[in-house]
């Protein structure tokens, strides 16, 4: 790190739990961010804030104005560009000491396997199940700790799995052959601030594990309430009949 770094990142470094160790583990670290929309966006600024060294960006979809109520990566001159460029250029001009690789059309399954095994930790800030079951999957193989979050309406929640704990369940101990329906932002809406509070939280456990401190949700999925500002832990045990992660 250099003057700059030190200053830049100062408030950070003055945490115990953090410190120069702990900065320099997030400098260094690679993290694969699949979805550039409501999730994915406060997950990208704060994770480039924070000082994580090399951004992996993969979204297929281009800036919609629609979007634009929660997506708060893009702005509206940059309405059908696509979103991992929109997203480049804002980090960019958040943290211009950050590296930044956009995919920007939609991975097979090779790619998605490829980039999952050279990642530190992946996130999930996508919209639909089978993409999520995709993503946990290529995880699960590639053993790398994934941080899943999902936002509808007035709620949501976050999950991690983390593979240096056996007993951590995968996203597929959760929901082990849902489909997709009706659920989705287009169909039944979704607050504003809703996925800012979620991909704040992802962004949280991502920085826990990148620099090592505290715990996880491994184990638990954090489910938010806003309507009546509730938040639960439930505990979530690992299915040994999974179909990803079982024995």
């Amino acid at each position: 790190m250099n003057d700059q770094d030190l200053l830049r990142y100062s408030r950070q470094i003055m945490l115990p739990e953090i410190d120069l160790n702990g900065q320099q583990r997030l400098l260094d670290a690679r993290v694969l961010i699949i979805g550039l929309g409501g999730l994915g966006c406060p997950v990208a600024l704060y994770l480039a804030a924070a000082g994580v060294g090399h951004l992996i960006l993969a979204d297929h979809d281009q800036v919609d104005l629609s979007n634009l109520q929660r997506q708060i990566a893009h702005v509206t001159d940059r309405i059908g560009m696509d979103k991992v460029e929109s997203a480049r250029q804002t980090i960019n001009a958040l943290n211009p000491g950050i590296c930044i690789t956009c995919i920007s059309g939609k991975m097979d399954q090779k790619q998605l396997h490829d980039e999952v095994m050279a990642a530190d930790i992946v996130l999930d800030c996508t919209d639909n199940f089978q993409a999520r079951f995709k993503i946990n999957d290529a995880c699960v193989a590639g053993a790398t700790p994934l941080v899943s979050g999902a936002a509808i309406r007035l709620e949501g929640q976050v999950m991690v799995y983390d593979p240096g704990r056996k007993d951590s369940p995968c996203y597929r101990c959760l929901y082990q052959d849902a489909q997709d329906g009706v659920l989705n932002c287009a169909e039944t809406g979704v607050a504003a601030s809703i996925v800012g509070v979620i991909g704040a939280i992802q962004a949280t456990e991502a920085i826990k594990l990148i620099a090592g401190f505290g715990e996880s949700l491994s184990g638990y999925v954090l489910v938010f309430d806003a309507k009546f500002m509730e938040w639960q832990k439930l505990r979530l045990k690992k299915n040994p009949l999974c179909s990803t992660c079982g024995e």
